[in-house]
């Protein structure tokens, strides 16, 4: 009960700091599901993004997206969320796992890391640069071992994009800025997001 009260309090800091910056907090949720306790992922929205939980994250097969502008179904600058249960034994294997897929799709294709400095959990982060000259940045954080998960945030962005460093720097904040909580339902979870 204690970890779940401060799990609560550090979402709901969380979103005073982003209402005193202006900027929106989204919040997504899971369900417990067999040894996986409930789970809360929020984040700060950059100033002029929007969230979605519900309808594009939805039909694209995950837990939130954030994009800016009109939402256009196409990868390019949409931040993605994507939640899992723990299944492979640590964070660095999961990242291995996610190169290997990335290379085979693409031999030719280089692997850079991309530093993030997380204040509370494991981050490990990667910028996959594609023989297309399309750039796919991905960070796999780390919970803990009572988590029962783990969760990415990734984002494709074009090589040659003008505004490259700045969307970079807006996706480091958004993963480093990324809090979890055990959700337990029928307690008063956070805000779920708004779109």
């Amino acid at each position: 009960m204690r970890a779940l009260l401060l799990g609560f309090l550090f979402v709901l800091v969380s979103a005073a700091q982003a209402a005193a910056s202006g900027e929106q907090t989204a919040t997504v949720n899971g369900k417990p599901d067999g040894a996986v306790p409930g789970w809360v992922i929020a984040t700060r929205v950059p100033q002029g993004w929007t969230q979605d939980c519900c309808q594009y994250a939805k039909a694209i097969g995950v837990n939130l997206v954030l994009y800016r502008g009109e939402w256009t179904g196409e990868p390019d600058r949409v931040m993605v969320l994507n939640v899992w249960p723990s299944k492979l034994p640590t964070l660095a294997a999961e990242w291995q796992d996610d190169k290997k897929h990335y290379l085979q799709r693409d031999p030719a294709g280089k692997v850079a890391a991309f530093a993030v400095s997380h204040p509370t959990m494991n981050c490990q982060g990667g910028l996959y640069q594609g023989t297309d000259h399309i750039d796919d940045v991905v960070v796999f954080c780390d919970p803990g071992k009572a988590s029962g998960i783990r969760f990415s945030w990734s984002m494709t962005v074009a090589a040659g994009d003008a505004s490259r460093g700045e969307v970079l720097e807006r996706f480091k904040r958004v993963v480093e800025q990324s809090t979890y909580a055990t959700y337990v339902p029928g307690h008063a979870p956070a805000q779920a997001a708004r779109h």
